[in-house]
């Protein structure tokens, strides 16, 4: 079986126009998204013709992260916001159950407790059967005031995960700090969750924390070389008798979404096959085609399976075993399904 754990909701344009209707009406009406059952159907074709053609199995969707809106004012636009792009979600995966599972976006917004995304949580788990949750370990978009992953902020949300037994998926979303594109934020933001929770007792204090780093963990496994030596270096507060930091950065999972072999060998070489999870983010930013290889960006089955040092256990724990293992939720919803 082909899993895909990274991608994300191929949405009608009704769910994006009441987006626009809550920022018209600056949170005094609430209402719901005006997205019928055949635009739901539409687009999951899409989606679906999109797994066809890469004979993948089973996707995760997740919310389409810079679209999530987690700055959003008033801070009151966050919570239907995400709440209706879960909807979505639960309808798409209603639809096709054998093909698809849910990744909920949390309504977490700066200057409210990460709590107070705790009923949307448990709607999305125990409601609407999401396996897992995408969260923007920055929710204030940029502007360089969000506490880090290594923080007491987040403490409540990761008892909460161990609690209902699923991963969160680090992602971030939008950016407004004028440096850098969203794009560009999503490398930052992953890099700074690594290294910050690294840097914690974070997985001393909840060493049943499952997380997935997307786009292959930014650029720390590029730059592994600098947290090495670092975490050995007494003038920064490094030590011999610690841990590697290779070692510590096998806590995490981590997704093949990089788009470029060379940098997914490396990934494979650092932190090893049995950390990572097979993701395309199928159909989005990658979903140009490559001129050097004839397939798509985002095609990224053919790139595992040439990857020469890759043994057939190796390459089994890529495409599922990995999962299956990071998302409990996941393994029972398929097992049923299956049945």
């Amino acid at each position: 079986m082909i899993i895909d754990a990274h991608a994300h909701l191929v949405a009608p344009d009704g769910l994006y126009a009441f987006r626009a209707n809550l920022l018209a009406n600056g949170g005094y009406h609430f209402g719901s998204p005006k997205v019928s059952d055949d635009d739901v159907s539409a687009c999951a074709a899409i989606n679906v013709a999109a797994l066809d053609e890469v004979g993948t199995d089973v996707q995760l969707l997740s919310p389409r992260p810079y679209q999530m809106g987690h700055s959003m004012t008033p801070v009151s636009l966050v919570e239907p916001w995400i709440a209706a792009h879960n909807d979505v979600i639960a309808r798409t995966v209603a639809m096709h159950p054998t093909r698809f599972a849910g990744v909920a976006g949390l309504p977490i917004a700066h200057g409210q407790p990460v709590s107070h995304a705790f009923p949307e949580l448990h709607r999305a788990v125990d409601d609407l059967g999401f396996v897992g949750v995408v969260v923007n370990p920055d929710p204030a978009e940029g502007t360089g005031v969000t506490p880090t992953l290594n923080e007491e902020y987040w403490w409540p949300l990761y008892e909460k995960l161990i609690e209902l037994d699923v991963p969160m998926q680090i992602h971030s979303a939008g950016c407004y700090s004028g440096r850098e594109s969203y794009s560009e934020h999503f490398i930052t933001e992953e890099s700074i969750a690594i290294l910050s929770l690294l840097r914690s007792d974070v997985f001393a204090r909840y060493p049943e924390l499952k997380i997935m780093i997307s786009h292959g963990g930014g650029s720390v496994p590029y730059q592994i070389g600098r947290w090495q030596a670092e975490r050995l270096l007494p003038l920064l507060g490094g030590n011999e008798d610690e841990e590697r930091f290779e070692v510590s950065l096998r806590r995490f999972y981590f997704d093949s979404v990089l788009h470029n072999p060379a940098s997914l060998e490396l990934l494979l070489r650092t932190v090893g096959p049995d950390r990572v999870l097979f993701g395309t983010e199928r159909p989005g930013s990658g979903s140009a085609m490559n001129p050097d290889t004839g397939h798509h960006f985002d095609d990224i089955k053919p790139v595992v399976e040439r990857i020469a040092f890759l043994s057939d256990a190796d390459r089994r724990a890529i495409f599922e075993d990995n999962a299956l293992a990071a998302f409990p939720r996941l393994a029972k919803r398929l097992s049923r399904v299956d049945a």
